[in-house]
C-alpha cells in the first residue's frame, strides 16, 4: 500500500546528482538507488540527495544539511516524521524537498492492528494467562462500529481489511473531506461525538503537537464500557495515565497498543499490570517487515528525482507530516 504520488513543480525540482546513504549505506539500498538509474557516492559538495537511515542520530542530519546546502532531496526512513520535528522546522527552506515512508507500511501495521483488535474482541489477553477452562466468553467484530483516527495509507489498507467483517466505519481526520472505503469522515472536532457509538476505536494519525494526547480522559469517558481501543501510531497520542485508569475502573472494555508513552515502556510501569490489555514491543513494522518496504519506496522517489519529480510520501515540514 503506496499514498499518492506528488508531481514537484518544476521550479522546485530537485537538480538530479549523486545520492549519499547515511549514516552508513546498506546494500539493499544501495541496489535500489542503483535499479533506479541513481549514483550512490559519499557525501560531498557533488551532493543532491540524502538518504537517511535512521531515526537514532536525527541532530546529526541537521549537522549534515548545515555543511551541504546544495542538498535538495532528504529521504526519511519512516512513516511518521516525528523524530525529525527540529530538523524540519529548521531547515525549512524552498528547494529542499522532504520525503518519508508514509503509507510504505501499510499493510504490516494495519495487519497489526487488526490482530490486536480480534484478540481483544475474543478475550485473549485474559486466556493467554490462564489455568483453569474458565467461561466461553468473547464478542465478534462482524457488523461492530470502527472509528479510526488518521486517513492515511495504514487507515486506508485497514478498511481493506475491514471490508470482510460488514463493519461500520467512521473516518476522523482534519478535515471531513470523504475517505474512499469508509461509511463516514467527519472532522477532528467531530471525534469526542463518534468515540460515543464506537465499539472498537484504532488510533493511526499522525504525531504533530496538535495530537499529543488526543485520547485522554475526557474521550476514554466518553467510550461504551464495551468498547475496545488499538494504538499503531505513537504513544503521544494516547494520555497514558489515563489509560492505565480506564482499564483499571473498567471505563472501557481493554486496549492494545503497539506505542507507548513513555516507550520503550520502563518495567514496573503501571501500564504492565493494567486488565484486559495487551501490549506489544513497537513490532506491528519490523526491520525484516520493512526493508524492502523502505527500498520499494527508495526506488520510487529515486526514479521521480531522475525523471519527473512524482515523489511519493512529500512531507509538509510545517505540519509535520
Amino acid at each position: 500500500m503506496s499514498v499518492d504520488a506528488v508531481p514537484v513543480s518544476a521550479e522546485l525540482r530537485p537538480t538530479a546528482g549523486p545520492i549519499a546513504i547515511l549514516p552508513k549505506p546498506g546494500a539493499l539500498f544501495v541496489d535500489a538507488v542503483k535499479s533506479a538509474g541513481g549514483e550512490v557516492a559519499e557525501l560531498s559538495g557533488a551532493t543532491r540527495g540524502i538518504v537517511w537511515l535512521t531515526s537514532d542520530s536525527a541532530s546529526d542530519l541537521g549537522v549534515a544539511l548545515d555543511a551541504n546546502p546544495q542538498v535538495q532531496w532528504v529521504q526519511l526512513p519512516w512513516a511518521g516524521v516525528d523524530a525529525f520535528a527540529e530538523v524540519l522546522q529548521s531547515h525549512d527552506r524552498p528547494h529542499l524537498l522532504w520525503t518519508s515512508a508514509k503509507g510504505a507500511y501499510a499493510q504490516p501495521v494495519a495487519e497489526h492492528a487488526l490482530m490486536l483488535a480480534l484478540a481483544l474482541l475474543r478475550r485473549i489477553p485474559e486466556r493467554v494467562r490462564a489455568t483453569s477452562w474458565g467461561e466461553s466468553t468473547g464478542d465478534s467484530l462482524y457488523g461492530r462500529n470502527v472509528v479510526i483516527i488518521g486517513a492515511g495509507g495504514i487507515a486506508v489498507e485497514l478498511l481493506r481489511l475491514l471490508a470482510p467483517f460488514d463493519v461500520d466505519t467512521t473516518i476522523v481526520r482534519r478535515s471531513a473531506d470523504p475517505l474512499p472505503g469508509a461509511d463516514r469522515t467527519v472532522a477532528s472536532a467531530d471525534l469526542d461525538e463518534v468515540l460515543q457509538g464506537a465499539d472498537l476505536v484504532i488510533v493511526a494519525a499522525a504525531a504533530t503537537p496538535g495530537t499529543r494526547h488526543l485520547i485522554g480522559e475526557r474521550q476514554l469517558a466518553l467510550m461504551k464500557k464495551t468498547a475496545y481501543l488499538v494504538n499503531i501510531a505513537r504513544g503521544g497520542l494516547i494520555d497514558t495515565d489515563a489509560l492505565v485508569e480506564a482499564l483499571v475502573s473498567g471505563e472501557i472494555a481493554g486496549a492494545g497498543v503497539d506505542v507507548t508513552d513513555p516507550e520503550p515502556l520502563p518495567d514496573g510501569h503501571p501500564l504492565w499490570s493494567a486488565p484486559n490489555l495487551i501490549i506489544t514491543p513497537h513490532s506491528a513494522d519490523t526491520p525484516q517487515m520493512i526493508a524492502p518496504l523502505l527500498a520499494a519506496r527508495l526506488e520510487q522517489n529515486v526514479t521521480a528525482f531522475l525523471g519527473d519529480g512524482a515523489f511519493v510520501g512529500v512531507v509538509d515540514p510545517q505540519a509535520g507530516y
